[in-house]
């Protein structure tokens, strides 16, 4: 069996690039080098990317369209807060800026300065994709067996993951 025909399966090592646009076919995040994952392994794909590309091989190209809830979920209005920006550090004072907080059961989320004006600032724990019904494009550089380094659970040694493509 040479490299080519080997077929995205459980256990196989995949590189791919990606992209996702919004409904009127904008760019909203794309990757140029390859992303390496284990099929079936611990890494989570977005809206069923796994199972799509099931069976394709090196060179294949797959189109998904993803409604909210399969691809970043629902935009959640409770996951928005605004403030006085009296009361925001200094560093905190700039759209964009990232903090972590916790919730009472002590689960993480990134939330994102999304609005400053008036005197009070605004930030979203939701992803930037929430909401949005997405369309994503998958192009297969590669399906291999995975390498002794390789664990069947996790990723390539350095690569990063793309469990719900951060």
């Amino acid at each position: 069996m040479t490299m080519s025909d080997q077929v995205v399966r459980e256990g196989k090592l995949v590189s791919l690039t990606y992209r996702i646009a919004d409904e009127r076919g904008v760019i909203l995040e794309q990757t140029d080098l390859p992303v390496t994952y284990i099929q079936g392994g611990l890494v989570e794909l977005i809206g069923g990317m796994d199972k799509a590309i099931h069976g394709k091989r090196a060179g294949d190209e797959v189109e998904l369209s993803l409604e909210p809830e399969e691809g970043f979920g629902k935009r959640d209005p409770d996951l928005v807060f605004t403030d006085d920006l009296d009361n925001v550090p200094a560093e905190l004072r700039v759209v964009g800026a990232e903090v972590q907080m916790q919730n009472d059961r002590g689960e993480a989320r990134i939330f994102h300065v999304t609005q400053i004006a008036e005197g009070r600032l605004t930030i979203d724990g939701n992803h930037r994709l929430a909401g949005k019904a997405l369309k994503v494009y998958v192009r297969i550089h590669e399906v291999r067996d995975p390498g002794p380094s390789q664990q069947p659970h996790g990723l390539d040694g350095g690569e990063r993951p793309i469990g719900r493509l951060h």
